[in-house]
């Protein structure tokens, strides 16, 4: 096995906010990729929703090439990934494709709770890590308390620990250099069959779907026939161009052994194309796969429906295409007696969860319903079988149930010591059970086992919110564990409106169903009848609100004379409410259907 010298394929990690896409800009002006006229900030977030928000929510490749002070042009595959705990699925694919990544931590905030995940990440994947403290320029920078924390908290060395300031450019030409001498480059074997791992996959109107891949043996250019090795079908397709970005768009003609590029073969559906599968050529191909990646598994999942029926056709299209752009997004049709026809869909968290219902109400010009976010239920039915439930409405009769297992995670936060006391309280109000307490100097390392119910909505916010916005935090699954699960359902003037139903646990349920009933009769607006809001496990009713009916004065016209003309008046209209309450239709505005389920105000254990 031989190594490209001149090649460097690297990924820049860090927590969210701490100047990726920064030092990204940075790096791609300094090997001239595009001339001062044609950058702009944050350039690799495509998005309008990432540069509005400040995020990074698709990892993007480049090419580069870097003319170093040994006199070598040397070819750079870098992967500027997001920060977010929603996004890790992203951060993992980008990491397989390299050898190496820049760890970057803000000299101001110090060692965060993604840091240390996507530390890991990178550690799992071997790669040989550069520690790079950006934003020294700032006041508030303390280059030698972070280099302690990285060492104390990750265990890395930072003596050769890079200084930089990726808004003012000051360091960028040490990172460029430090890419040179400290990154390997890659094993390759140029001689042997084709083996290319997918990375990513998009769909693109015009071109179709537009596959980005890490080349491992061999080389791909156009006119060559390939297929996926994991793929049930024989299908092979043919290489209409290969490319890669620089980062504008550019063809080339062979991606080689050891580097990252995109081809094009006219493939229509996503779903012939598996992130994570190898490539190979349809003749003399190999026979071994490439390791690839574990696939994204939903954790969180919500049902979406248009507000006017007659948009269920767009919502559709939109859903199909977006899933295109995403792959980690996934869904299934759904029926609901109360919202008419939409989608069960799965998010890799509450974050990708907003950015893909934002995504559907602004490029496809949506209004959308959205039920309250919940988790998957492992159930273990009475006759031996095993079932898993994404949504309340399908739980099945309790008599066939034998036990509930509820999803558990295992969480790392980071605090300021003098916010601690607010959050290891709100851990444990969240059933949390403590498994580490640490400290680095003035910040402590929490670590907590939570059930995943209980941080699917709120929690991020209340946690922000009693560290005034110091804290960190991020999880991994940790497995299924029984619980005392019971479902809450709420009814609306005596009807079960499944869209507001949830799962809980019992010992929660009567202050979460007091919560949402309260929090119904703000939303809900009064009606010529009066309404009644319950909260009911099974037959019994838990908690109840009651919306006061608008009233004529009926007795305005009566002056004076016998009570009992009033009195018969008052019946009249009794007898005529009660009526009308069989007959009348209840109208649940549509921001009611997520605003009843924001019940953590700190006065109950949402």
């Amino acid at each position: 096995m031989t190594t490209n010298n001149k090649i460097r394929n690297f990924s820049i990690i860090a927590h969210i906010d701490h100047g990726k896409s920064t030092l990204s800009d940075r790096l791609i002006q300094e090997c001239e990729g595009l001339t001062d006229r044609e950058m702009k900030e944050q350039l690799l977030d495509n998005m309008d929703i990432e540069r509005e928000r400040g995020i990074t929510i698709k990892a993007q490749s480049v090419r580069l090439n870097y003319n170093a002070k040994d006199g070598e042009t040397y070819e750079f595959n870098f992967i500027d990934t997001p920060g977010h705990v929603d996004f890790a699925y992203e951060v993992n694919r980008a990491l397989a494709a390299c050898e190496g990544s820049l760890l970057v931590v803000d000299a101001s905030q110090g060692v965060e709770a993604q840091t240390l995940a996507n530390v890991y990440h990178a550690m799992d994947n071997d790669h040989e890590i550069i520690p790079v403290l950006n934003k020294v320029d700032l006041p508030a920078a303390d280059v030698d308390r972070v280099k302690r924390q990285i060492e104390d908290v990750i265990g890395i060395d930072t003596s050769n620990a890079l200084e930089v300031s990726a808004k003012t450019g000051l360091g960028i030409p040490a990172v460029l250099e430090a890419i040179v001498e400290q990154l390997p480059a890659p094993k390759v074997e140029p001689e042997n069959p084709l083996k290319a791992l997918i990375i990513d996959g998009w769909y693109d109107s015009y071109l179709g779907i537009i596959v980005l891949v890490r080349v491992f043996d061999g080389s791909i250019k156009k006119g060559d026939q390939i297929r996926m090795m994991s793929s049930k079908t024989a299908t092979s397709y043919r290489v209409e161009k290969v490319g890669c970005y620089t980062p504008k768009m550019e063809e080339v003609d062979s991606i080689e052994s050891g580097e990252v590029g995109f081809i094009i073969t006219g493939m229509k559906n996503l779903s012939e194309c598996n992130i994570g599968d190898t490539i190979t050529t349809e003749k003399n191909g190999t026979e071994e796969p490439l390791k690839g990646f574990k696939p994204s598994i939903p954790v969180v999942f919500s049902s979406i429906f248009p507000v006017d029926a007659s948009d269920y056709p767009q919502l559709k299209e939109a859903v199909a295409k977006l899933s295109l752009n995403d792959s980690s997004f996934d869904y299934e049709t759904e029926n609901s007696p109360a919202l008419g026809f939409g989608y069960r869909c799965g998010f890799l968290g509450l974050l990708h969860m907003e950015i893909i219902q934002e995504r559907l109400q602004r490029e496809f010009n949506l209004d959308l319903i959205t039920t309250a976010p919940s988790v998957a239920y492992k159930l273990h039915m009475t006759n031996g079988e095993e079932k898993m439930i994404h949504n309340p409405a399908d739980l099945p009769d309790v008599m066939k149930i034998k036990t509930m297992d509820e999803p558990w995670i295992k969480a790392t936060i980071m605090v300021p010591d003098e916010y601690l006391g607010g959050v290891l309280s709100l851990c444990t109000e969240r059933r949390g059970v403590q498994l580490d307490l640490t400290y680095v100097g003035s910040r402590a390392m929490a670590v907590y086992r939570l059930p995943l119910n209980e941080i699917v909505f709120d929690f991020y916010d209340r946690l922000k919110s009693v560290s005034k916005g110091y804290a960190s935090f991020d999880y991994e699954m940790d497995g299924f564990e029984e619980g005392d699960l019971v479902k809450v359902s709420v009814l609306v003037n005596e009807e079960n409106v499944e869209a507001l139903s949830f799962m809980s646990h019992r010992s929660q349920a009567e202050a979460r169903g007091r919560a949402i009933c309260a929090k119904l009769k703000d939303l809900i607006p009064r009606h010529m009848f009066k309404i009644p809001l319950q909260a009911a496990i099974g037959g019994k009713i838990i908690a109840r609100e009651t919306i006061a009916a608008f009233r004529k004065d009926v007795k305005a016209k009566c002056y004076g004379g016998d009570i009992s003309r009033k009195r018969k008046l008052l019946e009249k209209q009794k007898k005529g409410k009660k009526k009308m309450r069989l007959f009348g239709n209840v109208e649940i505005p549509q921001k009611a259907f997520i605003e009843a389920l924001k019940t953590g105000d700190g006065n109950t254990n949402n």
